[in-house]
């Protein structure tokens, strides 16, 4: 029996930055977008429920595939057991429906 993959895929979206796992990411069709297939949460025996994973199982419930942009993503890791899916809010203090375009900074050129 063949061995499956699993993907720790982290990225940031709304504000938020998330932690899931996968068992199927590959580029999309669609110019500039990462396609994630297969999600995977925790065991539904087990007897401690993590709120924060159940939050985005519920946001999750339903979904085939996700087209995830290319631009938030931060991290793509190829993991041997899966872990705990979660969200989380950035360190932010001022709530504001403005964030910043993640990219590349680009350093001044100095005044001579």
């Amino acid at each position: 029996m063949t061995k499956r993959s699993i993907y720790r895929l982290n990225f940031i979206s709304q504000d938020k930055a998330y932690e899931i796992y996968a068992r199927k990411i590959c580029e999309s069709e669609m110019f500039g977008f990462l396609e994630v297939e297969e999600f995977i949460f925790g065991e539904k025996s087990s007897l401690v429920v993590d709120p924060s994973e159940e939050r985005l199982k519920m946001e999750f419930t339903g979904v085939i595939r996700s087209y995830i942009p290319l631009h938030s993503i931060t991290r793509i890791d190829e993991v041997e057991k899966e872990g705990i899916s979660k969200v989380k809010g950035t360190n932010s203090d001022v709530k504001t429906n403005i964030s910043m375009f993640p990219g590349v900074n680009i350093p001044k050129k100095e005044d001579k």
